[in-house]
């Protein structure tokens, strides 16, 4: 009995997937062939874009404390990361269930670095764990860390959540950190216990000062280009949640592409050449 095909995504396009079928017409064993080999590649890749939250609902290690709503981030961020022989740091173990999670997450080659207050935290040691124990706010520890693990591929900083804590860190690691830089559970900002307030003297509000100092290039010398402006890309914000993604910027421009009337086209470049005049320093 023939089974032919009756959804459009079984179509030639698609032979990618089953290089070794003939492409001719679909007999029934080779249409089953095919449905199944699609739902295992669909399957696959769900499953990569879900790696961070599959991990953490499958948990069976130390326990593991972490706001639901992250994970989207974390897949978006950290996914570059998995199969590479990083070196990821998290300020506050917690019970321990974080560190586990993020060495099954980011697989065999990465090193996780732990970094707390307590003393009891120096039991979660294994296997591709370590554990350092030291105040987060501390100068000197904080050099340490970088004499020892520098340069930090992902830095993520969940400790004591008190605003002057987060600053100090990230005065410290931010500079010897090469890929992403992730603040957590910034809600902390407008609590008082923690040094938070609206408007006040807060990460938040620091981060809003870094939004300008990423475009100094803009601001007609107003704000001078800085190491920061100059080796970040992107600061992305989320709830309670601030990612910092690091790079090496390329040469600023913005052609004009496509074919257009030429009285159009002269149009454009004087107003793009008065644009770029505008933005001179």
């Amino acid at each position: 009995m023939r089974f032919p095909p009756r959804a459009g995504w079984l179509l030639p396009q698609h032979w990618g997937f089953l290089p070794h079928l003939k492409r001719s017409p679909l007999t029934t064993f080779d249409s089953v062939a095919v449905v199944g080999a699609l739902r295992l590649q669909c399957r696959l890749q769900y499953d990569q874009r879900t790696r961070f939250w599959s991990e953490f609902l499958s948990n069976t290690g130390r326990p593991a404390h972490k706001w639901t709503h992250y994970f989207p981030a974390y897949e978006r961020h950290l996914e570059r990361f998995v199969n590479q022989p990083v070196t990821l740091l998290e300020i506050g173990c917690g019970r321990g269930g974080s560190l586990q999670l993020w060495k099954r997450c980011l697989g065999p080659f990465a090193r996780i670095v732990g970094v707390d207050i307590d003393q009891r935290c120096s039991s979660f040691e294994e296997s591709q764990i370590e554990v350092r124990i030291g105040d987060q706010s501390d100068p000197g520890f904080l050099a340490s860390l970088v004499d020892e693990f520098a340069p930090l591929d992902v830095v993520i900083d969940d400790g004591s959540h008190v605003m002057s804590h987060i600053c100090a860190s990230f005065d410290a690691l931010y500079p010897h950190t090469t890929g992403v830089y992730v603040v957590e559970d910034l809600h902390t900002a407008y609590w008082p216990e923690f040094g938070g307030s609206l408007g006040g003297h807060t990460f938040i509000e620091r981060a809003k000062a870094l939004i300008d100092e990423l475009h100094a290039d803009y601001t007609h010398g107003a704000l001078a280009p800085t190491s920061f402006s100059q080796s970040t890309l992107s600061i992305h914000v989320y709830d309670s949640l601030i990612v910092f993604e690091k790079g090496r910027h390329v040469h600023k421009h913005a052609p004009i592409i496509g074919a257009e009337p030429a009285d159009r086209r002269a149009a454009y470049r004087r107003a793009a050449r008065r644009l770029i005049t505008a933005f001179k320093p």
